[in-house]
């Protein structure tokens, strides 16, 4: 899944199982502004494609086959491009690096568990409320409590007023993905903040492919060596990880970090339409509206944090 702020942790809004990038404080706004959203659309679209690529893989490798393929060609890519020091730091910023890199295996781990078993949609539908519940903690205003009732009737719906339309185990394992996003997002904040650009992320994702390539292995073998699973591993790693990280990157320099957030709450509704484009999920009308109840209440815990936090300014 998709890149929680690394410097507003309490925004519920990333990438998802996807990535990480520091966000700035703000940016111009005005006409210009319509080139870098346009990237950021096009890097969550990219995302939620890979996982919809990844899903058609899982026959051939198996899930944690290529959550361990994504997660080793990303760092490949990440420690070339970024060449991050490793020496200079302390304890303490290696504590934080690992500790993100264990939240980025296991939100990516538990995501593709996830997806191996409910539609793409659903899935990140669920995800999402580890970082909404994040934001409402984080926020503690009582309008946010509109923002949570909402999410939870969008999840009753989705559920059907139990799950019985879901496989009991996906739904536990989205949930598990969403509330490691959250642990995500929280790291992210403190390792942007130890450490130089996007070094800290190439880092954390070289620590995530260590920790998940013995279970790829352990589970997939040497079908991880065919050349097919190669290929299409890398092209999940490049849509879901390497490509949204570069847009991201370029579009944040130009963009607001609360529009990039509120951008990142329409996850689900992008990951739905993945899943009927290539996977041919079909959603009910039902299951459509848990989707728009979950994205409304995302979109208005993100607003609600960015105007406390211009009201605080203006004190």
């Amino acid at each position: 899944m998709t890149t929680p702020s690394a410097t507003t942790p309490s925004t519920p809004a990333g990438t998802g199982p996807h990535g990480g990038a520091d966000l700035p404080a703000g940016g111009p706004r005005g006409r210009g502004s319509l080139g870098p959203v346009g990237l950021v659309l096009a890097g969550g679209i990219s995302v939620q494609f890979g996982g919809a690529l990844a899903v058609t893989l899982m026959p051939r490798a198996g899930a944690l086959g290529v959550v361990a393929l994504r997660l080793l060609v990303a760092a490949i890519v990440l420690m070339v491009l970024c060449r991050p020091r490793l020496r200079g730091h302390s304890r303490a910023d290696w504590g934080t690096v690992i500790a993100f890199g264990v939240a980025m295996a296991a939100m990516n781990g538990l995501f593709y568990q996830s997806i191996a078993r409910i539609p793409l949609g659903p899935a990140v539908t669920l995800e999402v409320l580890g970082p909404l519940a994040l934001s409402v903690l984080a926020s503690r205003r009582a309008v946010n409590l509109v923002w949570a009732g909402l999410a939870l009737a969008g999840v009753f719906l989705l559920g059907g007023g139990g799950f019985s339309g879901l496989d009991p185990l996906g739904v536990v394992f989205a949930l598990g993905a969403g509330a490691m996003w959250a642990a995500y997002i929280v790291f992210s904040a403190r390792t942007g903040r130890r450490f130089p650009q996007a070094d800290g992320l190439a880092l954390a994702m070289g620590v995530a492919a260590v920790l998940f390539l013995p279970l790829g292995i352990a589970e997939s073998g040497a079908k991880l060596l065919d050349p097919t699973v190669l290929g299409l591993g890398a092209a999940v790693a490049v849509l879901s990880s390497v490509l949204p990280y570069t847009l991201e990157l370029l579009a944040l320099r130009r963009l607001p970090a609360s529009t990039f957030a509120i951008l990142m709450s329409l996850e689900p509704a992008l990951a739905a339409a993945a899943g009927f484009l290539i996977l041919d999920q079909a959603l009910s009308a039902t299951e459509a509206a848990a989707i728009a109840l979950v994205v409304t209440a995302s979109m208005g815990a993100v607003r609600t944090q960015v105007g406390r936090g211009k009201a605080g300014a203006g004190l």
